[in-house]
C-alpha cells in the first residue's frame, strides 16, 4: 500500500483528490489524501505567500516520512516569494512548461525531503475542464459551448490557456458562465470528463499521475 499526502490550496483540489483521484488510484493500492493549506489563523485556502505553506509542506514531509507529500497547487498567481520566482533564469524562460518544471525543481531543492513530489497545475485547475468544455452545459445553464470549445481549440493544449488576469481559464469560464461556481461545479465537471481523457490532453498533468503511479 503506497500513502499519498497531496498539499491542496482550496476547497475545490480538495474535493478532486476525495472524489476523483483517489477512487483513480485505489485499485492500484494507491491511497491519496487531500491536506488543505492553512494561509491564516482560522482561515484555510488560498495560498498568497510561499513562506506560509513552506513550514507546513516540510512538517508533512518530516512527520510521516514513510508517506509521500505532494502538492496541487496552481502555477497562476504562484507566490513571488517562491523559490525561483525571482531568478534571471526564469525569467528568461518563455515556454510555460520550461517555467513550471523550472519552479518545481527549485521547490523540490528548497524543501529537500526524499517524500516529497512537487506540482503545479498548469495554469489553474479550470484548465482542465476546457478538455471537454461540452460537460460544463450538463451542469450549468446557458452555456456557450461554441464559445468556450473556440477557446479550447485555440491552444494545443488546456494547460497552455494563458495566465493573464483577464485570460486565464477560469476568468474565461466566468466571462461566458457567469453562474459557475468553482467549488461547486469544478470538480463534477471535471468527474465527468475523466481522468483519461484530461491525461490524453494535458501533458503536465499527465506527468504527475504517472509520477504517483510510479511511486
Amino acid at each position: 500500500m503506497t500513502r499519498i499526502k497531496v498539499f491542496v490550496e482550496g476547497q475545490t483540489e480538495e474535493t478532486f483528490v476525495r472524489d476523483v483521484l483517489d477512487p483513480y488510484f485505489a485499485g492500484q493500492g494507491i491511497y491519496l489524501t487531500a491536506i488543505l493549506a492553512q494561509t491564516s489563523p482560522g482561515h484555510k485556502g488560498g495560498i498568497v505567500s510561499y513562506a506560509k505553506i513552506r513550514h507546513q509542506i516540510d512538517k508533512l514531509c518530516k512527520d510521516d516520512s514513510h508517506c509521500w507529500i505532494t502538492t496541487l497547487i496552481d502555477f497562476y498567481k504562484f507566490p513571488k516569494d517562491a523559490p525561483g520566482r525571482q531568478d534571471e533564469s526564469y525569467s528568461g524562460l518563455r515556454d510555460c512548461y520550461d517555467k513550471v518544471n523550472y519552479l518545481q525543481e527549485r521547490m523540490a531543492t528548497d524543501i529537500g525531503r526524499h517524500n516529497f513530489v512537487p506540482f503545479l497545475m498548469l495554469h489553474e485547475f479550470e484548465a482542465i475542464l476546457f478538455c471537454q468544455p461540452e460537460k460544463m452545459a450538463e451542469w450549468l445553464d446557458d452555456v456557450p459551448v461554441g464559445q468556450l470549445r473556440q477557446i479550447a481549440d485555440s491552444f494545443s493544449s488546456p494547460e497552455e490557456i494563458n495566465e493573464g488576469e483577464q485570460t486565464a481559464p477560469s476568468k474565461r469560464i466566468v466571462q461566458h458562465v457567469p453562474r459557475y461556481k468553482k467549488t461547486a461545479h469544478g470538480p463534477i465537471v471535471a468527474e465527468d470528463i475523466g481522468l483519461d481523457i484530461i491525461r490524453a490532453k494535458c501533458p503536465h498533468f499527465n506527468r504527475w499521475l504517472e509520477q504517483i503511479a510510479a511511486l
